[in-house]
């Protein structure tokens, strides 16, 4: 755009006048950011926010626009609401972890799960799965573990792989 003189007079009067950017740029038929670009060089004085947190109009009076939307109102929180603040109800008893046998108990002995520790043999073995996971085959591989990894020797070469440098492929 030549910004002539005429072009410059224009630009100002519209500044003067409270019209946006865009609405000058508009009436000039010119883009709104050489509106902002040349007004900045100018030094004419810059625009009122259009996003105001104080609820008055952005724009000068001289435009006779007001606010469209009114203004925003809380409402109040129904009493049947607790406050955030009130203590949190109290949690429900829980069942005891281990079971009460009650005064009249079968004559069968109820039947308890096996325990037994981790050897050290258990936590030193592979454990590579084989097979599809859910299904009734599903099973680790039991072999020995390397030292300081969870895989056996024949897991630990397909789990650790070496990246080749691409030199070597050049050649």
């Amino acid at each position: 755009m030549d910004w002539g003189g005429d072009a410059i007079e224009r630009l100002r009067a519209l500044w003067a006048e409270g019209h946006s950017t865009a609405e000058i740029g508009r009436r000039m038929g010119i883009t709104k950011n050489a509106v902002v670009g040349k007004a900045h060089r100018l030094h004419l004085p810059p625009r009122p926010s259009p996003i105001r947190r104080d609820g008055t109009s952005p724009r000068p009076a001289a435009m006779g626009r007001q606010a469209t939307l009114p203004p925003l109102r809380i409402a109040p929180v129904p009493a049947a609401v607790p406050p955030r603040h009130a203590a949190p109800a109290p949690a429900p008893a829980r069942k005891p972890l281990l079971a009460v046998r009650p005064a009249a108990a079968p004559a069968m002995p109820a039947a308890r799960p096996i325990v037994r520790p981790m050897s050290r043999s258990a936590a030193r073995s592979c454990c590579w799965p084989i097979g599809e996971p859910g299904t009734p085959g599903f099973r680790f591989c039991t072999a020995e573990a390397l030292s300081p990894k969870p895989y056996c020797a024949e897991h630990a070469a397909l789990a650790y792989v070496r990246v080749r440098d691409r030199r070597e492929d050049a050649a």
